[in-house]
């Protein structure tokens, strides 16, 4: 019961995350042997990945990304590290903020 409560914050975390995160940065999360690569993808897109990674990033509202499943096959894993991406994502203006450096920067 304990470990279905810490999968519902982790869950609810996620999805304000992401709904707050219309444009990012790459994001790269792992666990265990899995490892996940998200990046943002233009308007109109839609949500480019397979397996796990798609159904966490479907169920989250994200609209436009591409997503990569590298290393082990276990779904369960691998939605574990599409969670570990989420938490991980950035927008181009807190990366500028972060660099010190205006956002027109970031593009040269």
């Amino acid at each position: 019961m304990i470990h279905c409560r810490i999968c519902l914050v982790c869950i609810v975390t996620l999805l304000f995350r992401v709904t707050s995160y219309y444009s990012f940065v790459r994001a790269d999360g792992h666990y265990g042997a899995a490892k996940v690569m998200l990046r943002p993808a233009t308007a109109g897109t839609g949500v480019i990945a397979g397996g796990a990674v798609r159904v966490v990033l479907e169920l989250a509202g994200v609209e436009n990304a591409l997503g990569k499943q590298l290393g082990s096959d276990n779904p369960l894993n691998n939605a574990r590290a599409v969670i570990d991406a989420v938490l991980q994502m950035r927008q181009f203006r807190e990366v500028a903020a972060y660099r010190g450096i205006p956002m027109e920067e970031l593009w040269k």
